[in-house]
């Protein structure tokens, strides 16, 4: 009797307001779903995540990079990645993609696996750098000219130039420092630094070393040349002063010479 309450109930109500009776009805048949199924409450979704490893990956310019998208959607819908970088292969598998990119010269990139899950998307980020470390670090002897030292330092195939710093220390303090931020052609490079500076009493004897140091967004790689001293050297200038003078000085003598036995020689003839 008292499940035949309602179906009267709503007779009733469909007899004497049959707009109400319609939109109840709807109602009954729009919670009851498809062939009796339950449906989910309006407005819900699905909770899932969505990772990338790695996060960030630092690899030599020309190099290919794979990448591993994984999510918790137990019935994705879609799952891609966007890039500016030349896409290669794709694999899949339960809850993962991995997908491999090639030529990777861009010094800063980024990938963004999006995943979506019943209706709705998200996504996960990979940072991506290209860089190569110098070669070597070379610092030439200093050669003094005049009464400056000049300092000259080759930095060899360093990537990428634009975000590499030079710095020249003298006995642990700094006597020149340059960034080559101007320079932006996307390759290898050789760098060379040249510097002079005035040398006092205290930097003799002292250590002369040339730093490098990349800074890639979070990733500082720091190299730097063998150690020199600076030693205490005649400068060429002054040298080659000093002997026109000692050459004058004894041209001078020779003449005051020849002039003595010129004058010395008749006298003794004579005697």
């Amino acid at each position: 009797m008292g499940s035949l309450f309602p179906l009267s109930l709503l007779l009733f109500l469909a007899a004497a307001y049959p707009g109400v009776g319609w939109a109840l009805g709807r109602r009954i048949k729009r919670a009851q779903g498809p062939k009796g199924s339950p449906l989910a409450p309006s407005g819900t979704s699905v909770p899932f995540w969505v990772r990338m490893s790695p996060e960030f990956v630092a690899v030599p310019p020309g190099r290919e990079v794979w990448l591993n998208c994984s999510n918790s959607c137990p019935q994705p819908q879609n799952s891609s990645l966007r890039t500016g970088l030349r896409q290669g292969e794709t694999l899949r598998g339960p809850g993962w993609v991995c997908y491999q990119l090639l030529d990777v010269r861009a010094f800063s990139s980024h990938a963004h696996c999006l995943v979506t899950c019943a209706g709705k998307t998200r996504w996960a980020t990979t940072r991506i750098t290209a860089y190569k470390p110098p070669h070597s670090v070379i610092l030439e002897p200093p050669v003094l000219k005049g009464r400056k030292y000049t300092l000259r330092c080759h930095v060899t195939h360093v990537f990428p130039v634009g975000y590499l710093v030079v710095t020249l220390r003298l006995g642990g303090r700094v006597i020149y420092s340059e960034s080559l931020e101007r320079y932006t052609r996307q390759d290898l490079a050789n760098v060379t630094l040249t510097h002079e500076f005035p040398a006092g009493p205290r930097d003799f004897w002292q250590p002369v070393i040339c730093h490098t140091r990349l800074n890639l967004e979070g990733l500082v790689v720091r190299n730097s040349s063998a150690p020199i001293t600076l030693m205490l050297a005649w400068s060429p200038a002054p040298t080659a002063s000093a002997s026109g003078s000692i050459a004058a000085l004894v041209g001078i003598l020779l003449a005051v010479g020849s002039v003595y036995l010129c004058k010395c020689l008749p006298m003794k003839s004579q005697a």
